[in-house]
């Protein structure tokens, strides 16, 4: 480890911290329906949607009406990226003739891209055309992403408010998110990274000739559009089947620290507007600071085990850390930080394969997706998740005072902690249950690249990766068969949607509730204690559930390769 790398990380979460107030500031005034600066060109655009969709914008949704308008979305959503994918060879913008997708391939990888996972048993490159990368995996990274923001803002609503029925309404929300935030930074985003060498073209792949005299072809694209929002969107889906390694989806150091800032910035500033919306800035920056201590310590971890490397490269003269599957141009700093914010943010882009990190490395971002994408999480799904957990740990502060718990001026009661306990338990169900299958069935077995430990570590994270909606992998798993394809879209499926109606279910039975004001009697939660207990229902929520199954891997291979033995 080095003073320069430690100062990129600092720099790294300075600028985070800094960027969360100011925006957390225009998200709230956009999704509470005031004017911004925007309003004058964007207002009339709005208001021709509602028109043309015949949605009443002033008319708000019972949770319930809420949660099956984004249910339909959704299916409307799987039907057109199926479709694209099944006759992408009869459709136009297809210059490398590519056939169409196998059925159980655009089955995965529609319910991977609905669900905001963007998890890829394809090369890209290889695979799609043109259409179907711009119209159906473009298109769904802004839904998905803004479907996880809206449903964030909708339990911040259950907060909030008192004594109502509903929590907002879905289609003017996901209508506002996506044309006041995602579009507008998104256009700026993608100049950025055309200005950094960032192909956007709709041209044929290029052919080339190398200095050994062979032809190469060369595949180029409309890629800075979807790179923009697969990282703003916390998608992570790659236009290239190398993703954010590929020198033309990550040219430049700059373009992979912007990236990176990108990943965290509206997950982040979500907390602000938790904050502004229950009245108390304060409340959200106290949630900021559970997701910074995880990070950090996460961030620790990775570093050092990389900067480290192992006895057994060290054995063989290779000094200065781990560099395998790393990019030269990012080095092991950029490497481990990219791998902890996309793992911590339910992003799922790599910028290094983490099937070649250190095992303690490898483990921290598999730890990450295990304790529920909460770390900042995905746009929206990290900040829903996160207040699961803050349910949960007024609960324990109520059950050691033996008083009702409070929250921001709500009683949690049975139904909250309930429906929070439902939606967490879907992690280990999914995570262990298919993880046991696959490891006994001998033609999943087979997909296996490596023996041992780190094979199993392979499917785990495979796992893991889908039902936490990451989207990243252990690549030395060959996910591309029927069973993967199959149980891993089950996975996906299950990991989003079984933990956003609980959530959603929360968010109304917490609007109907009247506001009880503070009393001696009430735990204060924006200070140190509210933080380090709200850490510590996190750690044993995961540890006492799943967690010493699930890390036992990395750690018996950690152990393996310091003593020599190479899996």
């Amino acid at each position: 480890m080095t003073v320069i790398g430690w100062l990129q990380i600092i720099l790294y979460c300075a600028i985070i911290v800094a960027l969360t107030k100011p925006l957390g500031w225009y998200m709230t005034r956009v999704f509470s329906g005031e004017r911004t600066f925007l309003s004058p060109v964007l207002r009339p655009i709005e208001a021709g949607i509602y028109r043309i969709s015949g949605v009443d914008e002033k008319r708000e949704q019972h949770w319930l009406t809420y949660t099956v308008a984004m249910l339909l979305f959704h299916v409307g959503g799987f039907l057109i990226i199926y479709g694209l994918m099944r006759l992408q060879a009869v459709l136009p913008f297809n210059p490398a003739g590519q056939s169409a997708v196998a059925e159980d391939l655009s089955f995965n990888t529609a319910i991977s891209f609905i669900t905001n996972t963007n998890w890829q048993n394809y090369a890209g490159e290889s695979t799609l055309s043109y259409l179907t990368q711009m119209v159906g995996l473009t298109h769904q990274n802004f839904l998905s992403a803004a479907t996880g923001i809206v449903l964030a803002v909708a339990l911040i609503r259950g907060f909030a408010r008192a004594s109502m029925r509903t929590v907002g309404n879905f289609w003017v929300d996901v209508t506002r998110c996506t044309l006041y935030i995602l579009l507008p930074i998104c256009v700026v985003f993608a100049l950025f990274l055309v200005w950094q060498g960032m192909p956007q073209t709709l041209g044929n792949y290029v052919e080339a000739t190398t200095l050994e005299g062979t032809k190469q072809t060369i595949a180029v694209g409309p890629v800075a559009s979807q790179v923009a929002i697969k990282m703003l969107g916390t998608n992570g889906g790659g236009f290239f089947n190398a993703n954010a390694a590929h020198p033309f989806e990550n040219p430049t150091a700059l373009s992979n620290f912007v990236q990176m800032l990108s990943t965290f910035v509206l997950g982040a500033a979500l907390t602000n507007v938790f904050g502004r919306m229950v009245g108390n800035q304060r409340q959200g920056w106290a949630i900021l600071a559970v997701m910074g201590v995880l990070f950090v310590a996460g961030v620790a971890v990775a570093y050092w085990a990389e900067a480290q490397g192992t006895s057994t490269l060290q054995a063989l003269g290779l000094t200065g850390g781990n560099m395998e599957g790393k990019e030269i141009r990012f080095g092991i700093v950029a490497s481990a930080l990219f791998a902890v914010i996309t793992t911590a943010a339910s992003c799922g882009a790599v910028n290094a394969m983490h099937d070649s990190f250190t095992a303690l490395g490898g483990m921290i971002p598999l730890i990450n997706m295990e304790l529920g994408e909460i770390i900042v999480g995905g746009v929206g799904a990290g900040m829903y998740g996160m207040l699961l957990f803050v349910i949960l740990a007024i609960f324990v502060a109520g059950l050691m005072v033996g008083r009702t718990p409070e929250y921001v001026g709500k009683k949690i009661e049975a139904r909250e902690v309930k429906m929070a306990m439902l939606a967490i338990l879907v992690l280990p169900l999914m995570i262990l249950g298919w993880t046991a299958v696959a490891v006994v069935l001998p033609s999943a077995v087979a997909s296996m690249a490596n023996a041992g430990p780190h094979g199993f570590a392979e499917v785990l994270y495979a796992y893991t990766s889908q039902t936490a909606n990451n989207g990243s992998a252990f690549a030395g798993l060959t996910g591309n068969t029927p069973f993967y394809n199959l149980t891993g879209g089950v996975a996906m499926f299950v990991g989003r949607f079984f933990m956003i109606v609980p959530a959603m279910a929360i968010a109304g039975s917490l609007a109907e509730k009247k506001s009880i004001p503070p009393s001696m009697g009430t735990f204060p939660t924006t200070g140190g204690l509210f933080v380090g207990l709200v850490v510590g229902v996190i750690l044993i929520m995961g540890g006492l559930t799943f967690f010493p199954a699930l890390a036992l891997g990395p750690i018996v291979e950690h152990l393996a390769m310091n003593a020599g033995n190479v899996f």
